[in-house]
């Protein structure tokens, strides 16, 4: 069978179960600010990433929603939109890194970084309260 035209991943899982892989790796990847996984899943995690980082610079409710419904928990998705986003609008795409780290033992899969382009600032403990 041709691979034309079709877009993304498969894993080798159902439709829900690569859904809620890709939320939960945005979500550490958002609470941690680094991770480290296969390559593959890192490379389609950055496209669902990027998607997200850009609906949380907009900063409007709609935008705020959906980015509350891309992530796993409200906390997470809070970080991103007040405390992430805001520091990244020097560049309109490319705010994620991946990195080539190591082959795992086990497997022999090719593990990669995935990071934040930009260095992040903690966010302060007044804004968050």
């Amino acid at each position: 069978m041709h691979r034309h035209g079709y877009k993304g991943r498969k894993f080798g899982r159902e439709r829900d179960q690569r859904r809620a892989l890709l939320k939960g790796l945005a979500t550490e990847l958002v609470m941690h600010e680094r991770i480290e996984t296969t390559l593959p899943k890192a490379k389609e995690t950055r496209r669902y990433i990027e998607k997200l980082i850009t609906k949380a610079k907009q900063g409007d409710l709609a935008g705020r929603r959906a980015v509350i419904a891309g992530l796993n928990t409200q906390e997470a998705a809070m970080k991103l939109v007040d405390g992430i986003a805001p520091q990244l609008t020097g560049r309109d795409s490319g705010h994620v890194r991946v990195v080539r780290t190591r082959v795992r033992v086990g497997d022999a899969a090719q593990l990669a970084e995935i990071s934040f382009v930009d260095e992040l600032k903690p966010a302060e403990k007044g804004a968050e309260a």
